[in-house]
């Protein structure tokens, strides 16, 4: 705007209102037809009396008239699964697209907060970051299932929401509430009137790991559990294409990721809306996995794995298919399982982990337990030590029973707090009881490596069972397999010695990116271009005319 003020000289105006004509279009008129927007209210400013302690004025965001690609920051923050991890990169990678820069919190314009519903606790950091947002002078965007599913809730009012299913829109979100508007976008999906999965797989993404790609299958799922909010979020099941899926892949293999997660409410119920099922879509992925890479599936409730039970097995016995299952139990009691309208008795979760046991070797069986359901009797809680206490399960996610506001679970009566406590206590106290690794000292595996340990001062691989392997931070050694001796072992990994060479390492990537990089096949890449550059070109023609327009009035 100053460099059209110096071109165009002599264009001093008197009086503002000069500018506005009765014919004008108002902005109420101008987005009208954008029924998902709600334009910023013009405040008046109170002038407040003057007083003796002067208070410190709450920072208030910045309002931008026009937003021009890549001259605001956006940071992205994500609570909950792997599916919301999917989701935030997606949202990355169209901001990134666009030319916004993600950023940390502090220089950021905008915050972009990505929410999970399953816990309370998560809730509340959520709105803690939010409130935390707003008071340092942060445009706010809110995504993910806490709004989805509560959408009304009085912390998120007057705030931009992107629905679960809306993450394609993101750009259109951030650019109105840099504007000041309000934006909700919580509808469902559809094409040709049926509802879809969500966004299309083939968005760029902004990926947290480069070497490992997160492919959401399919969202929501056929329970109705009553502890769980959400279902309300993200509801009944609605599976992606299997062609769409195995493009995917292809495409994040091409861009150099070596691993490959499946993620989803419920990856057993894949494909009984579209008349396919997971093992037909784990057949189609194996056959695309480059050599040296890996694919792990994600998590499957009992009732939809039992029918598939053969040919999972048989999928896991695969080189380039990790043998891990997540198989959430929630309790070892026939009447909770009842009470929590699993769809499952405690013979059939057993069975699955019997069965898997069996036919394929070192499989590494996930589970978790929620202590303290409404109804858990201690004869109840008895049967989930014994069932935990027989198959020592490596992995064991111990939670304590939430209501969540809405679910069927919320009403039931409480059982005391400290009650809760100590069953949690007994329960955790068994897990630590076992050492899931403790013979391990001196075996010798192949490891995939792709991550960061916690603590930063290693890195982590995985062998064929999805069991962490921690190694020496060694140059040029993540993305590769190599093969590993175990030196020590503790409760949740062991430590390993790289018996290779350098030379030797088997590098499983075609091509290696660094953390935070735009991450999109060519193809998309030159489309978004055009498409944003031609936008931007529209849209600076326009305000260009407006000005002359406004000027020789």
């Amino acid at each position: 705007m100053q460099q059209l003020e110096q071109d165009f000289p002599g264009n001093d105006i008197d009086d503002i209102e000069d500018l506005i004509s009765a014919e004008d279009v108002k902005p109420q008129e101008r987005y009208q037809n954008k029924k998902s927007v709600t334009v910023r209210a013009k405040k008046r400013v109170q002038i407040k009396p003057e007083t003796d302690a002067e208070e410190k004025p709450t920072p208030r965001p910045t309002i931008y008239e026009s937003v021009i690609p890549g001259t605001q920051k956006v940071f992205v923050k994500t609570w909950g699964c792997a599916h919301n991890n999917s989701d935030s990169e997606y949202m990355a990678g169209q901001l990134a697209a666009y030319g916004y820069k993600l950023s940390g919190k502090d220089e950021a314009d905008l915050w972009l907060l990505n929410s999970c519903t399953v816990k309370n606790p998560s809730e509340d950091t959520f709105r803690n970051e939010i409130e935390s947002g707003m008071s340092n002078g942060k445009h706010v965007v809110v995504a993910g299932c806490v709004p989805q599913g509560a959408p009304k809730s009085d912390y998120l009012r007057g705030l931009s929401v992107i629905g679960v299913q809306q993450i394609d829109r993101v750009v259109e979100v951030v650019e109105e509430t840099l504007k000041g508007h309000s934006v909700r976008l919580l509808q469902n999906k559809k094409v040709h009137g049926r509802r879809v999965a969500g966004a299309p797989l083939s968005l760029p993404k902004v990926r947290k790991n480069p070497l490992i790609e997160i492919i959401s299958i399919n969202t929501g799922c056929l329970n109705q559990c009553t502890y769980c909010k959400t279902k309300h979020a993200r509801g009944d099941l609605a599976s992606y294409p299997p062609e769409e899926i195995v493009d995917r892949a292809r495409q994040s293999f091409a861009e150099g990721c070596c691993e490959i997660w499946l993620t989803s409410e419920d990856t057993g119920a894949y494909g009984r809306d579209i008349g396919s099922s997971l093992p037909e879509l784990l057949w189609k992925l194996v056959e695309v996995i480059p050599e040296h890479c890996m694919l792990r599936v994600g998590m499957t409730n009992p009732p939809y794995i039992l029918e598939h039970l053969e040919e999972v097995a048989k999928v896991l016995q695969h080189p380039r298919v990790y043998a891990f299952l997540h198989v959430p139990v929630q309790s070892g009691s026939d009447s909770v399982l009842g009470e929590m309208k699993r769809e499952y008795c405690r013979k059939d979760f057993e069975h699955v982990v019997d069965f898997l046991r069996e036919r394929v070797p070192g499989v590494t069986i996930a589970t978790d337990i929620i202590c303290g359901f409404p109804t858990e009797t201690e004869e109840d809680f008895e049967e989930t030590m014994t069932l935990c206490g027989r198959y020592r399960f490596p992995s064991l996610f111990i939670n304590q029973f939430f209501p969540r506001p809405g679910t069927p679970a919320a009403k039931m009566e409480r059982i005391p707090a400290n009650l809760v406590k100590k069953r949690t206590k007994r329960l955790t106290d068994l897990f630590y009881s076992y050492e899931p690794y403790a013979q391990r000292v001196g075996e010798m595996y192949t490891v995939l490596v792709t991550e960061i340990s916690h603590d930063k001062l290693h890195y982590v691989g995985h062998n064929k069972s999805y069991e962490q392997v921690l190694l020496p931070m060694r140059d040029n050694l993540l993305g590769t397999r190599v093969h590993v001796r175990i030196t020590s072992v503790s409760k949740f990994s062991m430590v390993g010695e790289i018996l290779d060479d350098e030379r030797d390492w088997t590098r499983c990537a075609k091509k290696q990116e660094a953390p935070m990089e735009l991450t999109m096949t060519g193809r998309n890449r030159d489309k978004l271009i055009q498409r944003y550059v031609g936008i931007a070109l529209v849209v600076g023609s326009l305000a260009f005319l407006l000005q002359l327009l406004i000027r020789f009035l």
